[in-house]
């Protein structure tokens, strides 16, 4: 109150307490606007102490990191210098924040029904720790390494130490292509947690919201529903609010981002592996939902840190904006030695994807048909009939264009761009997120499909996206054609405008012979119901020569006979060794009602 009176007399210089002080107008504006930003009841907050104490750090550093450019300086003397006196308890926990070190172990929840590696262990703690004292947090490990299981085991460890009438709901936002993989997983690792999917038209509103929510312990929606529904969700307190994909809202000005960052938590978690793509801007994005303020506002972090360091490269800058962050980001990299012991030699996990609605109707009209024709056909016919539907269904799991009539470009018509291509199929957009966050890390994959049309379009798709070259080979290509490709993906010495690091193969072309071991990631983007011949494709990678971990992602459509007959390899149900090792000629001996239990649609996963 006093100094809000001596400003407002707008003096150059005051008596203040028998002494005259010179007023500098700079100065005084700067003060006025740290202490706007400042809740006059409560003081400082703990995340405002710690931001104060890692930037009194710099000043003990001294130049550690280069003198930086004059101008910097003179900023630095400009900005107004505050500093933190804290008791050795504040102390010791900053160090701990700081150092992402010593925080307390937990034991794994009890109703987690996965054994979790001491890397993820680490993780789900620091998540649990943070929230302790209301601080955000961006789990950014590489992909592979388990964001989703670390999560689920914090989910799991708040609902277990809550108190049942305090108990709030954990929203989880992702993107649409992963909402199914999502309720998979989490009825997979923590059956004990009471699951809602805020998805699809039939979602529900108002006050049947509101009920279904209070009843869940997780609830999971997309973001574009979030930003259609922002009200709703923004009505409701939240236990926590976490982020798939978090760079969905690295531009802070889309309504998606403004949408989710509007949402009542008492913690709030961001899951990446790529948390800046492009620009420092996005990961001040990522902050400002993580740990709201913390980097002051988008122009004054342009001002402040991304123009300096990205234009200039300054160090000093860069250094204390890594000791800014440091607290909130946990980022693990499957290159680290203490993470390489804790993983397995080959590590096989499935992807789940639901259909576009042009997937999901195409879909639907090829099982109608295949059920009129089969009221007619009988021996032979009917086997053929039932294997055409199925090559068919599996196409329409892949891509739509691939049973489109007349895919030709039109002489003078653009094609399509990449996402355009992408959007009709969310196997397709879920492979090129992944593809693309992998090559950010400089890894190289394999990818195999059984189908020419989807292999030509993938190698089109990911050319233009990724900008480098994307080899695909198949049954038609010949062998000095293949042996030079081999040698290429291989290669260490290439230019890198030359070198490719993605190789899409034929199952049967690419299944057998082939030494690749220069990827680390393998993709099945369609299944082939021989978990003989799959594995024999994996091979192609996880063989000798190999010096690291193997990720391999099994795709599979929702809803979908794909989902069906994986089903039914997991279970063995129905299905004896020498039946699966076979062909999908089993399939045509099932009876009409059978067949119509595999094929048809389930839309359980989405609520549509």
């Amino acid at each position: 109150q006093e100094f809000a009176e001596l400003i407002a007399r707008g003096e150059r210089l005051v008596k203040f307490r028998d002494r005259w002080i010179a007023l500098d107008p700079a100065l005084i504006a700067q003060i006025r606007r740290m202490m706007e930003g400042m809740d006059k009841r409560e003081g400082l907050s703990f995340q405002d102490v710690l931001h104060l104490h890692l930037l009194s750090q710099r000043e003990m550093a001294g130049d550690e990191a280069g003198d930086g450019n004059d101008q910097a300086s003179e900023a630095d003397e400009a900005r107004v210098q505050l500093e933190v006196e804290l008791n050795a308890h504040l102390t010791g926990l900053i160090a701990r924040i700081n150092q992402q070190r010593e925080w307390p172990a937990l034991e794994p929840p009890t109703g987690l029904r996965a054994e979790l590696r001491s890397y993820q262990r680490d993780g789900y703690a620091w998540l649990a720790f943070l929230r302790r004292y209301g601080l955000g947090a961006c789990l950014a490990d590489d992909m592979g390494l388990g964001k989703t299981v670390q999560l689920i085991a914090y989910l799991l460890h708040t609902k277990e130490q809550s108190e049942e009438e305090a108990r709030l709901p954990s929203l989880i936002i992702c993107p649409t292509s992963v909402l199914g993989n999502w309720q998979k997983e989490l009825a997979r690792f923590a059956p004990s947690l009471s699951v809602s999917m805020h998805y699809g038209a039939r979602r529900k509103s108002g006050e049947a919201f509101q009920e279904e929510a209070r009843r869940a312990d997780v609830v999971l929606t997309s973001y574009a529903t979030a930003s259609l529904d922002q009200e709703l969700l923004s009505s409701f307190q939240w236990g926590a609010v976490c982020l798939d994909e978090a760079q969905n809202i690295k531009n802070a000005q889309t309504r998606q981002a403004i949408a989710v960052k509007s949402l009542p938590a008492l913690h709030r978690i961001a899951l990446t592996g790529t948390p800046v793509e492009n620009r420092l801007a996005e990961l001040w994005s990522i902050y400002d939902f993580i740990v709201p303020t913390y980097l002051g506002s988008a122009k004054a972090f342009q001002e402040r840190f991304a123009a300096p360091i990205e234009r200039e490269r300054d160090a000093r800058r860069t250094a204390e904006l890594q000791r800014l962050v440091k607290p909130f980001l946990l980022r693990r990299k499957k290159k680290d030695p203490a993470i390489q012991l804790d993983l397995p030699d080959k590590n096989e996990m499935k992807t789940y994807v639901p259909l576009t609605s042009e997937q999901a109707a195409l879909y639907d009209s090829i099982v109608k048909e295949l059920l009129e024709k089969l009221k007619e056909l009988d021996g032979i016919q009917r086997k053929g009939a039932i294997l055409g539907t199925l090559t068919r269904l599996k196409q329409a799991c892949n891509h739509p264009a691939l049973l489109d009539e007349d895919t030709a470009v039109e002489p003078g018509e653009a094609p399509p761009t990449p996402e355009a291509i992408a959007a009709r199929s969310a196997k397709l957009e879920r492979l090129l997120a992944m593809v693309q966050e992998l090559r950010a890390e400089d890894e190289r994959c394999l990818i195999f499909t059984q189908y020419i049309g989807m292999g030509k379009m993938i190698q089109d798709v990911l050319q233009r996206e990724l900008g480098e070259p994307v080899l695909y080979l198949n049954g038609s290509t010949p062998k000095a054609q293949r042996d030079r490709m081999i040698e290429r993906f291989q290669s260490r010495d290439l230019p890198p405008a030359e070198q490719p690091s993605v190789f899409i193969l034929s199952l049967k072309a690419g299944g057998v012979g082939l030494n690749l071991t220069a990827a680390n990631h393998v993709f099945h983007f369609d299944r082939w119901w021989n978990p003989a011949v799959e594995n024999q494709a994996t091979d192609r990678a996880y063989r000798m020569g190999q010096t690291r971990d193997v990720q391999v992602h099994k795709f599979i459509s929702l809803g979908t006979l794909e989902e069906r007959i994986d089903e039914m390899l997991e279970s063995k149900q129905q299905l004896s060794d020498n039946v699966i090792t076979s062909s999908e000629g089993w399939i045509t001996e099932l009876s009409n009602e059978a067949l119509t239990e595999l094929f048809s649609l389930r839309r359980d996963w989405s609520g549509d």
